[in-house]
């Protein structure tokens, strides 16, 4: 048989996904003769192309799904994806502004028309390309969180909460969006590090000043009509309160300037006025202990409609509101000034009009974090909205409880603290949205502005004559709400509503799958998504809607920075997966991402990973090469013994890594098994001399060791193992590795010792290849190893696995020889004759300086064990470590003394 002398991915990726397809290995189906084991996708959004973040989310995924599947559980993992309401509107203005169509000059019907057709074309194409990251979804199961059994999902618990009263419409303060034109949840504003500008204004505290308001008051009527031209104010001797701001254009929705009760600089002005600069307009001065001492000036603006602690000072206090912002974020007719011009616009006019009035005492420049619209990138505007809200804290209590106890398990558990804290200080959530794309608010309104809310518009009708006691009412007569849903209201379902958990809350897809046991997403959505998914799972099923959460970290690149395309550092998964194949992408992703800890990417971790395929393709094709001959008696009983306690110790570390989700060290772990143990050192022990054939015996255990570390290695290497599993052997139609029996621990008789033992071999092994790399000796260059006894038998033992590893000639218990090296391993000595390979006198003066470092460094140690503070206040393994670190130096002191001696 032909084997290619290198793997090529290309050749067989899309080839084994294809026969997992038509063999039907990825689909669930209900079977209660097996355990479950189910994973929903975080659904990502339908405008998405697939990015560095979904090729580590989903590759852990599949390792979880791939790995259940072979311990004979129903392992169903559903895909789908997220409507997205403001993503996919943009894009679909964008695209209608480039045929020249504005959204203003369609209805809400055609514009969804122009959306639906967009999302056919390409909402699957982030599904497409998972597939060629090798994720074994069962795509017979994938959903959208707009389509219709979905959507009336939303709808009815929409309905529900609001009939429990846990669903309000009033007016509360929300990010607004003014290129969007829609309020926004927290996790779709995107803080940004500026330098802003402080402005200290001046606020002339009210005494008699008849004079000047009627000087203020004609400035104010000239500064609506021409803002540009320049102010005349007269010198003000007055007494001026200073205020600092980074918001100048807001001051005319001032209503109020606080200050603490406990500063002495403005305890005689409290229950005072104080007029705006500009407007003219008096304001209380208020007392709060909310407002900081020393921070800016300790003398604060309050504008209740533009800041949210702002609003709850307002509240607080029973000040008014004054809203001077329209929906573009231009000032309207309450501003009085700088009317109909952008915010940003007035601030800059703002600015040069203070300073003509001697109103600007100074500015400062200082690290700010801008708040910004993750669609639009526009500035977020904290803005007093009507919106939809879900009263929270009911759902949070229960949801907090099931974390707490461990009902559901986050990984890392550091993420509970923030849990908890995000929990016990939940905020209603804003539930609805400007826009046309999504799932609409199902309240209908009458002509006398009153509301019902029904599933229905029929249903809606029904109860808008029972309201009025009015039959005549028509379905023209009701006017649906324009508002859709935040798409998060549509996800945090997601786990129920892919089973139809709703539509039939007892099929037998939701009662089997139901709940589900992993899920994989990012710390920063674990309230916004995680928190609110447990919040439905409880009120809607009565339990959670997962047992853990496995939470990643962000991948950044070299320098710390987070990867996007508009940095320019985040490269191409499919660019990836074509040059270094998927499998080499995968592992080289996990082979440094703990869970919660973000993953500094370097493409040489992909170099690794795909290495790492070639290793295993190269140590295939050596056993696939080797010729049996079945008359030679089995020859190599120590070293499989030794591989199968090995195998077998390396499966109970693995296990306990993916029972407690350190998905990298279960890599790392079946990594050095297969590289270090398995590669370099077994095949190492037992493969023939060139040309000479193999006995059987040894050729059948190994090719059942290399099966059983394809096994171990297709959850993070599928395409691979599923290539060299049909080589190694002739396999029946249903033989695939993806389906094989996972591993499982089966105890070496005797395996401690075994492994301990073989250590000890291995170490005299690393000694003499040491003292090959320090002399320049090849590694083929025939050596003797002097032993002073047999240690313990372990020469008899492994005499021959010594001599083959090291490439010896063979190993001798004398030391009369006139010129030999010494070395220390297994806590036992040994030399290497070199007479006539090596510069004498050089090496004498490379031992006697080895000799001098080593008892200097032996005294320190002395030093330090015989300070009586250090051993008794030390902890006791701290001091256990420098007694060995001195046996250790003592031993190498006598073996270099020896090897002294021999020279």
């Amino acid at each position: 048989m032909s084997i290619a002398k290198t793997y090529t991915p290309a050749d067989v990726e899309a080839k084994w996904y294809q026969r997992w397809q038509e063999q039907g290995f990825f689909k669930a189906k209900v079977n209660p003769r097996k355990q479950p084991y189910s994973v929903v996708i975080p659904p990502p959004n339908v405008t998405g192309v697939l990015h560095m973040g979904h090729m580590l989310n989903n590759t852990i995924q599949d390792v979880l799904v791939r790995r259940a599947r072979m311990q004979g559980k129903e392992a169903c993992w559903v895909p789908g994806t997220d409507h997205a309401s403001i993503a996919t509107e943009a894009k679909v203005v964008q695209l209608l502004k480039e045929k020249g169509i504005e959204k203003k000059d369609l209805t809400r019907e055609q514009f969804l028309e122009h959306a639906w057709e967009w999302k056919e074309k390409y909402g699957g194409i982030i599904l497409e390309q998972l597939k060629k990251l090798g994720a074994s979804c069962d795509w017979d199961r994938t959903r959208f969180t707009m389509e219709p059994e979905l959507t009336e999902a939303v709808l009815r618990v929409f309905v529900d909460l609001y009939q429990k009263g846990l669903i309000y419409r009033g007016i509360r303060m929300v990010n607004w969006d003014p290129q969007g034109g829609t309020a926004l949840s927290d996790e779709e504003v995107l803080p940004k590090d500026t330098v802003a500008k402080m402005y200290h204004l001046k606020y002339e505290v009210v005494g008699d000043r008849s004079e000047k308001l009627e000087v203020r008051s004609e400035t104010r009527e000239r500064l609506s009509d021409d803002s540009s031209q320049e102010s005349h104010f007269s010198p003000l001797t007055s007494h001026f309160l200073t205020v600092a701001t980074s918001r100048p254009e807001t001051i005319m929705a001032d209503v109020a300037v606080a200050v603490n009760p406990n500063d002495d600089r403005y305890k005689h002005l409290i229950g005072q006025k104080v007029s705006i600069p500009l407007l003219g307009r008096e304001i209380p001065i208020i007392a709060d202990e909310y407002v900081a001492i020393d921070f800016g000036t300790g003398a604060l603006k309050v504008t209740p409609a533009h800041d949210l602690n702002d609003y709850e000072l307002g509240l607080k206090h029973n000040l008014p509101v004054i809203d001077i912002l329209n929906d573009d974020g231009t000032l309207n007719e309450k501003a009085q000034l700088y009317v109909g011009q952008d915010r940003f616009a007035a601030r800059r006019n703002i600015v040069k009009d203070l300073e003509e009035a001697g109103l600007l005492a100074k500015v400062e420049e200082y690290q700010s974090v801008l708040q910004t619209s993750e669609r639009t990138g526009a500035v977020i505007e904290p803005r007093l909205s009507m919106q939809w809200f879900l009263k929270m804290e009911h759902l949070a209590g229960p949801a907090l409880a099931v974390v707490e106890s461990d009902q559901v398990k986050l990984h890392p558990p550091k993420f509970k603290n923030m849990y908890r804290v995000w929990m016990e200080n939940v905020h209603d959530w804003c539930i609805s949205r400007q826009l046309w794309w999504g799932q609409r608010i199902p309240a209908y309104y009458l002509p006398d502005g009153s509301f019902v809310v029904a599933l229905t518009a029929e249903a809606a009708l029904q109860q808008a004559r029972e309201q009025t006691s009015n039959n005549e009412l028509t379905l023209q007569d009701l006017r649906q709400d324009e508002d859709v849903l935040d798409t998060w209201f549509s996800s945090w379902l997601w786990p129920i509503s892919v089973f139809d958990g709703f539509k039939d809350p007892d099929n037998a897809d939701v009662n089997y799958f139901y709940p589900t046991d992993d899920l994989v997403t990012a710390p920063e959505i674990l309230f916004f998504w995680v928190a609110r998914m447990v919040m439905a799972g409880l009120e809607y099923r009565r339990e959670v809607p997962f047992r853990n959460v496995y939470l990643t970290g962000i991948v950044r690149d070299a320098q710390g920075r987070k990867m996007s395309k508009s940095l320019g550092n985040s490269p191409d998964p499919l660019d990836l997966m074509a040059q270094y194949g998927a499998d080499g992408v995968r592992t080289g992703m996990l082979f440094s991402s703990p869970a919660g800890n973000d993953l500094l990417f370097d493409i040489k971790l992909v170099e690794q990973g795909r290495n790492f395929t070639n290793k295993l393709w190269n140590a295939f094709r050596l056993i696939k090469g080797w010729e049996v001959d079945a008359a030679l008696p089995f020859a190599n009983d120590r070293a499989v013994e030794w591989f199968a306690a090995k195998l077998h110790s390396t499966l109970t570390e693995l296990d306990e890594h993916f029972d407690k989700f350190r998905m990298s060290d279960a890599l790392m772990t079946v990594y050095k098994l297969v590289w270090d143990d398995f590669c370099s050192v077994y095949l190492e022990m037992v493969k023939p001399a060139y040309q000479a054939p193999i006995d059987a015996e040894t050729l059948r255990h190994t090719t059942g060791f290399l099966e059983t570390l394809l096994k171990l290695l297709h959850p993070f290497m599928p395409f691979i193992t599923e290539e060299i599993w049909h080589e190694l052997a002739e396999r029946g139609p249903k033989e695939y590795v993806c389906v094989a029996a996972w591993p499982k621990v089966q105890p070496v008789p005797g395996g401690a010792l075994l492994l301990s033992r073989m250590d000890k071999a291995l170490d005299i092994v690393a000694g003499v290849r040491n003292i090959r790399n320090q002399k320049g000796l090849g590694p083929n260059k025939p050596l003797t190893l002097v032993a002073k006894a047999d240690y313990d038998n372990l020469m008899s033992d492994y005499g021959h696995i010594i001599m083959k590893l090291a490439s010896l000639n063979s190993i001798q218990y004398t030391t009369n020889h006139t010129a030999a090296i010494g070395f220390v391993a297994a806590g036992a000595e040994f030399s290497i004759p070199l007479e006539g390979q090596i510069d004498v006198g050089a090496e004498k003066e490379r031992l006697t300086k080895e000799l001098e470092y080593t008892q200097g460094f032996r005294e320190s140690v002395l030093k330090k064990l015989s300070n009586e503070k250090f051993v008794q206040n030390a902890k006791a393994d701290l001091v256990e470590r420098e007694r060995q670190k001195l046996a250790d130096a003592e031993a190498k002191i006598v073996a270099l003394e020896q090897s002294l001696a021999a020279l």
